[in-house]
């Protein structure tokens, strides 16, 4: 019975401290809340996105915790405890309520659900979640990059088709606008490819086939996006002259006419209308290289074309009748084009000698053929007179003959 009776204080003093602990639990845990407002927030890349959260009421002991996603792959923005990210800071350091957050210079990989988390450590020492928020699903608006115009890689001549392409990445919302214009002149082109690229973010190509024009040298084609991220068009423009060739087209001729012996000839070579400048002429003597006398200075023509001349004087002789001279033209590395004239000499006496033997000719010739007409309409005539004799004889031949008369009988 003493034994019973000096247990008992010992047995009560251990009821008291364990129902005073339990009290204890019981208010910490007692009216904790949390709370996460934002559902959806949208901000543009660069720009500081700020995460609110607050709590009341008393929790155990444990963290406040921001994570970037739930399950296995969630990511720790903000830890209470000083563990977080150089790019995020919290809104209220000193407040042991408001867990606010600001994440500076975010970018698209930014873009996720973000949840605030309140931890109580578990009597294994582990942190183990007790409120959760419902998350804050996080869009990140990305500006198109400066678009890239390209086109082909060698040049095109007047009439061909050839493909433009457009390009830009990395913009988010996915919804995007392309036109295309020539100078200020709507075009047709295909639908543009957007696809998905890494960090969430998208691609665009478009493409447009042109047929170029002699005359496009001074315009440019131009590439438009729409993009909701944009406050006015974004613009990419390409010149057309980049990836133009336009052959130039060439006329050779001798001055002056008619070309005389022991005369100077100037054959000039025009080369008009072609695109880029780069040419060069050479003449040749049948074949064989002579040297230009003058070389006009390049002269551009409103359409943006090129026009060359070159001259080359040739000493006229007897001997040089029916030569070729040549102007070879070389454009933009091309292979070389060939265009020539002949040299015919015109002489006064020569001329006048050949014309009068060819006047003596023709009126022998007329001579003969009149001579051979009469003789043969003097052939015919005497055939047919034969002709008719002949078939008058016969006729009166076949005419019957009167009987002689008989004498009278005495």
């Amino acid at each position: 019975m003493a034994r019973v009776t000096q247990e008992l204080p010992l047995m009560c003093l251990m009821l008291l401290l364990l129902c005073r602990d339990l009290g204890v639990g019981a208010q910490a845990g007692q009216g904790f809340s949390l709370q996460q407002p934002q559902d959806k927030v949208m901000v543009a890349a660069g720009e500081t996105l700020t995460l609110n959260c607050t709590t009341s009421g008393i929790a155990g002991p444990g963290p406040v915790k921001w994570l970037k996603g739930w399950g296995s792959g969630n990511k720790i923005i903000y830890d209470q405890k000083g563990d977080f990210l150089p790019s995020v800071t919290k809104a209220v350091v000193e407040s042991n309520t408001d867990f606010t957050i600001h994440i500076r210079n975010v970018q698209p990989e930014d873009m996720g659900t973000y949840y605030c988390v309140k931890y109580v450590k578990a009597d294994t020492g582990v942190d183990e979640v007790s409120h959760r928020g419902r998350g804050t699903e996080v869009s990140v608006q990305a500006k198109p990059s400066p678009l890239l115009v390209s086109g082909p890689r060698q040049r095109a001549r007047p009439g061909q088709s050839v493909p433009f392409v457009c390009t830009t990445g990395g913009f988010f919302p996915e919804k995007i606008g392309v036109k295309w214009f020539k100078n200020k002149d709507p075009m047709v082109a295909q639908l543009p490819q957007v696809t998905e690229w890494r960090m969430k973010t998208y691609n665009m190509s478009s493409t447009v086939m042109v047929t170029l024009q002699k005359d496009d040298v001074r315009l440019q084609l131009i590439c438009e996006v729409r993009h909701s991220t944009l406050p006015a068009p974004l613009r990419g423009r390409f010149q057309l002259s980049s990836v133009l060739r336009v052959p130039p087209s060439v006329e050779v001729r001798a001055e002056p006419s008619p070309i005389e012996v022991n005369n100077t000839v100037v054959f000039t070579c025009l080369v008009k209308e072609f695109y880029p400048a780069k040419v060069s002429i050479s003449w040749l003597e049948n074949g064989i290289e002579i040297k230009a006398e003058n070389v006009s200075r390049l002269s551009e023509l409103p359409q943006g074309l090129f026009e060359l001349r070159s001259q080359v004087e040739v000493q006229v002789m007897e001997e040089k009748n029916g030569s070729t001279i040549t102007c070879m033209v070389v454009h933009d590395a091309q292979a070389p084009a060939n265009y020539s004239a002949v040299l015919w000499i015109s002489n006064t006496a020569q001329d006048v000698s050949h014309m009068n033997k060819g006047v003596n000719f023709v009126s022998s010739l007329l001579l003969l053929l009149w001579l051979g007409i009469l003789l043969e309409k003097g052939l015919l005539g005497g055939l047919l007179f034969f002709l008719f004799k002949r078939m008058k004889r016969k006729a009166l031949e076949m005419l019957p003959y009167p009987a002689p008369p008989q004498s009278l009988a005495h």
